[in-house]
C-alpha cells in the first residue's frame, strides 16, 4: 500500500509534464517542419533573424531568398520562421 502511495504522485507528475510541456513542443516541431517542406517558390518569409524576403528558389537543405534590393541570399531552409500570409 505505501508503494503505491509513493509511486502514484509521481506518475501523476509525469503526466502533468507530459500534457502541459512535452506535447505541445512535440506538436509546435510537427507544424514547423510541415510548413517548412512545403514551401514554394515565390512564398514570402521570414528567417529566424527576422530577414523578410521571397522565396527564390528553393534546394533539398537551402533556400535562395530575393530581398528589397533584389539582392539574393542563401539560408538553411531550417531558418525559416514562418510564411507571411500577404
Amino acid at each position: 500500500m505505501e508503494l503505491i502511495g509513493t509511486v502514484l504522485p509521481l506518475i501523476a507528475m509525469f503526466a502533468i509534464f507530459y500534457f502541459l510541456l512535452i506535447r505541445p513542443q512535440q506538436k509546435q516541431q510537427k507544424a514547423v517542419r510541415e510548413m517548412q517542406s512545403s514551401l514554394q517558390k515565390g512564398d514570402k518569409i521570414v528567417t529566424i533573424g527576422g530577414l523578410h524576403g521571397i522565396l527564390d528558389s528553393i534546394d533539398e537543405d537551402k533556400i535562395i531568398l530575393k530581398v528589397g534590393d533584389g539582392t539574393r541570399l542563401t539560408f538553411d531552409r531550417r531558418s525559416v520562421r514562418e510564411v507571411v500570409k500577404n
